[in-house]
């Protein structure tokens, strides 16, 4: 810009004086309170796609600027810096092919590939931080006119700034295979008969809402309806960009309470329905490694014939990880796909069973209070009122599962920070 060249051309002429300085930009637009702690037992690592009742790790949702001033990051940032320095200078020495072996070489040349984005966002950050620390001087100076330039490029730096913090954040969080799934919706009445069912229909056309909102496509696979209108059982594969990235939140027990149609005495009841969304891969990753198979030949035996122990007779492949023998590779690849078939066909049953637990009241993970036109995530303390707009499965509802991702990816972050920790320890 040409603000910018000016005030460049101004700087040579200046004798400038640079102090330390540290970030003070992305400040959090809200602040949410969060109550309850953590309770790892649920948690335990499986995958930070699994969300149960309880509540988040995390107190509550920190400015980058909050971040930044944490020590454990500024040592991970430089860690990583310092990993992506050896590996490169590795891989650039002659005769490195004699000191390290093919494999250990090409391990190398990943880990630079990994981290180049991350380090190259990281060196921008501190050279933006250098430089709006020369415009800070500069707007002390007497110069009316050296002023304005530098105020105007102090925010310029500070909107680079911004975005490259922000970077290095989505950088450092790790991309889940799920994410890239579509995935498959199931919602099924829980306690509290009839209104429980009307309930689970109301969220039902929320999600077919949220879809045509998001532009994805909606397959109803399954609809069992009640007796008045409502759905005991209902299920559906939604299809599109991102959907599984932003529906996996809403897996658990939802909570309602309100006066039913069906009361007569217009008391307030609560009952409950569950949901659970699932990741549909479009295939499954299936590989034979060579060094896992072992080939036994056998070898005819008898008297007599200018063949006998000399040609192979029978050949067996023995997998060694499964200790599966079979006779040919087409047969033994038939079984062990089907075995990461069931694999996965089982991980999917697991994680619907923790997202829906026993259907209670105690486990829920959000309430929809009508009273109060309030809905209210137990896992983050974040309220939302219009239950009505909610419910059309628009702008509130992506609201609510930006600051849960928001909410997922600082309490990665923590824990990464963490695990870093406890090995330099």
């Amino acid at each position: 810009m040409a603000y910018r060249g000016a005030l460049n051309f101004l700087l040579k002429g200046k004798e400038c004086v640079c102090s330390p300085w540290i970030p003070g930009v992305l400040k959090a637009s809200h602040v949410i309170g969060q109550t309850g702690r953590f309770n790892r037992k649920h948690w335990a690592r499986i995958t930070r796609t699994l969300y149960t009742a309880a509540p988040l790790m995390v107190a509550k949702l920190l400015s980058v600027d909050e971040l930044f001033a944490k020590s454990s990051l500024q040592g991970y940032l430089k860690k990583m810096e310092t990993d992506y320095s050896e590996c490169l200078k590795v891989i650039n020495i002659d005769g490195t092919e004699e000191q390290c072996s093919e494999d250990e070489l090409r391990a190398k040349r990943t880990r630079v590939s990994m981290l180049a984005p991350l380090v190259h966002s990281i060196r921008e950050l501190e050279a933006k931080q250098k430089e709006i620390a020369e415009t800070e001087a500069l707007l002390k100076d007497e110069d009316p006119a050296l002023r304005e330039l530098a105020a105007m490029e102090r925010e310029s730096c500070v909107q680079d700034i911004q975005e490259l913090s922000k970077k290095i954040f989505e950088l450092l969080i790790p991309e889940e295979e799920a994410d890239l799934s579509d995935l498959v919706l199931e919602v099924t009445a829980g306690v509290g008969g009839q209104e429980a069912m009307l309930f689970t229909a109301e969220v039902f056309d929320m999600y077919q809402g949220y879809a045509q909102h998001n532009g994805w496509s909606f397959d109803i696979l399954e609809h069992m309806t009640s007796d008045i209108g409502g759905l005991r059982h209902a299920s559906a594969s939604i299809t599109g960009p991102q959907t599984y990235k932003k529906m996996k939140f809403e897996a658990g027990v939802h909570r309602v309470q309100r006066v039913p149609k069906t009361e007569k005495q217009g008391r307030m009841h609560t009952s409950t329905m569950t949901v659970a969304v699932l990741p549909q891969p479009t295939e499954i990753s299936f590989k034979i490694n060579p060094k896992d198979l072992r080939i036994d030949t056998k070898r005819a035996s008898g008297a007599g014939g200018q063949h006998v122990n000399t040609t192979d007779s029978a050949v067996r492949i023995v997998h060694l990880p499964t200790v599966m023998k079979w006779e040919g590779i087409p047969a033994l690849r038939a079984k062990l796909y089907n075995m990461k078939l069931e694999e996965e066909t089982s991980k999917r049953y697991n994680q619907r069973k923790i997202q829906i637990g026993t259907k209670g009241r105690s486990e829920k993970i959000r309430t929809y209070n009508f009273a109060q036109d309030r809905i209210t995530d137990h896992r983050i303390g974040m309220t939302i009122h219009d239950i009505k707009s909610f419910l059309l499965g628009e702008d509130l509802l992506d609201q609510m599962n930006s600051y849960l991702e928001d909410f997922s990816n600082q309490e990665t972050l923590m824990e990464l920070l963490e695990e870093h920790q406890q090995e330099g320890s």
